[in-house]
């Protein structure tokens, strides 16, 4: 039989059925992961909004279940991962999935209780003081169990739940970014957080004005507002923003990359950062007058000391705005300083004024110059940077060129930018002595203006900046213009007398001379009985002066020619101090407009801050 035939005796033909592919044998990592899915299914369902009837906080005590739900979680994340690879149809992943979504909506929900049932221990200052701590002394450490150490004992309660806090929120948003939540983490953060910057701001006196706005002010209002600006950027730099920095940079920790706290910080910050650090832009840009220039001079001072806190907090790219705002501020303070200085100098060219001061004194003009630059030099730290680009004076520098220019050449064209105003003024009181009929009146006009310049520089922070150089110049001048006075002011007294006031004389000739010089004294006296030193230092100097050489050859001939003088019983060498007593007054008049004008600049300095 052929091999053919047998074949179809022994095997019949039958139809070919589909077989169930033979089932995977399961494997140790699979039971693994069913009791990570039981673990975690045991205690998200435990604290389920739906299920959980009691008020209680996962995140409360000694956070020990907190720490196996988080622990849980990551398990169910590793079950899913693994359920993923293996079969993605899965209705264990599938179960999976559902126990995930719940747990993160308790996650997300204890992350909003805990930020806002800790907003006063999660107030700026207490996260600042927070960042002080050792990070080895953490409170809450979710891989090892909770252990308080001696630096926690040492910390106030306030600090010690704020610390908590801050472990707790970390905690959570590592597991929610982690597992793929971090959306939801981040607005809870964000909306939560962001209210307590804007609220804060506002109680800072912060407002959020347009340049409009601003200009529309009177000058009173706005000087109210740039001081509540002075307090509150002190606090929102040192304290509002730094802490809030501190925290974002805590709570997302675990971003290797740190976008998301970068994200966060800026959206909690940017509108209120904005509005603050724009505000001295606006006040830049409004009229300008030399009384304002200090309020401005304070602005600026302000950002350029909270400057390198501002570029470190707001250090991320995301907040180049903020940083390019504080700049733009910087420079358009700077440029106002800059027209208010030219403005003010122009405005001393231009003075021309031609009644004469009451009695010689000092002249408003230079009272109100004095003044203005006194508190100016008070601010030299900032003005050396701004006066850079201003231009030099049409003098020659042996005018007013500083001896410091080779040793600080910044602070050297400040001085010099002083020297030169001052000099100025100078010169207008050369032209305002003038006006005097009686020339040892202007020399006393000049001698007056000369020492209070010398006093007021040698008494503020311009003798720091015009040294001792200058000052031993100006005050040879006052010496000079005092002789001058003398000279010629009493040059009737002492020619009255003998050059040689021991010369023999005949008793007629002696008796003639007493007559010339009792007269001539006496004319003096009651000429310049009106005239003003408002020094009382100085003019003690000058009276002095003037009885001491006056004495000193009047006492000569005096005792020379007594004998059978009959003037001799009308006045004696004693008698000249008494006399001189009711000469130079200290009641030098100044107008009520410029006393008021010089007291302006110092009623906003001694205001400061």
């Amino acid at each position: 039989m052929p091999r053919k035939g047998m074949r179809s005796i022994f095997f019949t033909s039958t139809p070919t059925a589909s077989l169930p592919p033979p089932s995977r044998q399961r494997t140790f990592s699979d039971s693994l992961m069913d009791e990570n899915i039981e673990t975690a299914e045991k205690l998200i369902t435990k604290w389920d909004d739906s299920k959980v009837t009691t008020t209680t906080q996962l995140f409360s005590g000694t956070r020990q279940e907190a720490k196996q739900y988080l622990n849980a979680v990551k398990g169910l994340q590793s079950a899913m991962q693994y359920l993923v690879a293996q079969d993605s149809t899965s209705s264990t992943l599938v179960r999976a999935q559902f126990l995930m979504q719940l747990a993160m909506k308790t996650l997300q929900k204890e992350f909003y209780q805990i930020l806002s049932s800790n907003r006063e221990h999660l107030d700026p200052e207490t996260v600042s003081t927070r960042s002080s701590v050792d990070h080895r002394s953490s409170v809450s450490d979710y891989d090892d169990e909770i252990s308080i150490t001696e630096d926690e004992f040492r910390v106030s309660e306030t600090e010690r739940v704020s610390m908590l806090a801050m472990e707790d929120l970390k905690a959570i948003a590592e597991c929610m970014i982690s597992s793929g939540y971090g959306k939801e983490c981040v607005k809870v953060y964000i909306v939560m957080r962001k209210s307590i910057v804007d609220e804060a701001l506002y109680h800072l006196g912060v407002e959020k004005l347009n340049l409009s706005q601003v200009q529309k002010l009177d000058w009173e209002v706005l000087e109210l507002k740039i001081k509540s600006w002075l307090k509150a950027v002190k606090v929102a730099v040192g304290t509002l923003f730094n802490g809030e920095r501190i925290l974002c940079d805590h709570v997302f920790a675990a971003d290797s990359g740190k976008r998301i706290a970068e994200s966060c910080f800026a959206e909690i910050t940017k509108d209120g950062a904005v509005s603050l650090l724009g505000f001295p832009e606006m006040v830049a840009k409004c009229k300008k007058s030399p009384e304002k220039m200090f309020r401005i001079l304070d602005l600026y001072e302000a950002i350029s000391d909270y400057w390198p806190q501002i570029e470190f907090i707001f250090s991320f790219e995301s907040t180049v705005n903020i940083r390019t705002q504080t700049v733009t501020s910087m420079v358009k303070l700077g440029d106002a300083v800059r027209t208010m200085l030219t403005d003010f100098e122009t405005a001393i060219q231009k003075e021309s004024s031609k009644k004469p001061v009451p009695g010689g004194g000092v002249h408003p003009l230079t009272r109100y110059v004095m003044n203005y630059l006194t508190f100016l030099a008070d601010y030299s730290g900032v003005l050396v940077d701004i006066i850079a680009d201003l231009p030099q004076s049409p003098l020659p520098e042996s005018y007013y060129r500083s001896p410091m220019r080779e040793e600080n050449p910044p602070a050297s064209e400040l001085s010099e930018r002083i020297a030169w105003i001052i000099l100025v003024v100078l010169c207008k009181l050369d032209g305002k002595a003038e006006l005097y009929k009686d020339v040892a009146h202007s020399y006393l006009f000049l001698a007056n203006n000369m020492q209070y310049v010398v006093v007021k520089v040698r008494k503020s922070n311009l003798g720091f900046l015009l040294g001792e150089e200058w000052l031993a110049k100006h005050e040879l001048k006052v010496r000079e213009y005092t002789s001058k006075y003398e000279s010629v002011g009493w040059s009737a007294v002492f020619s009255s007398l003998p050059e040689n006031p021991a010369a023999e004389l005949t008793a007629e000739q002696a008796r003639a001379c007493f007559v010339r010089f009792d007269a001539a004294f006496h004319e003096a006296c009651k000429k310049q009985a009106s005239w003003v030193v408002s020094d009382p230092k100085f003019r003690d100097e000058i009276k002095d002066s003037i009885a001491s050489k006056l004495m000193q050859k009047y006492s000569v001939f005096f005792e020379k020619n007594r004998v059978g003088s009959k003037s001799v019983r009308d006045f004696l060498p004693d008698d000249i101090g008494k006399y001189l007593s009711n000469i130079l007054c200290d009641g030098d008049s100044v107008s009520v407009s410029s006393h008021s004008s010089s007291t302006t600049s110092a009623s906003h300095r001694s205001n400061r801050r």
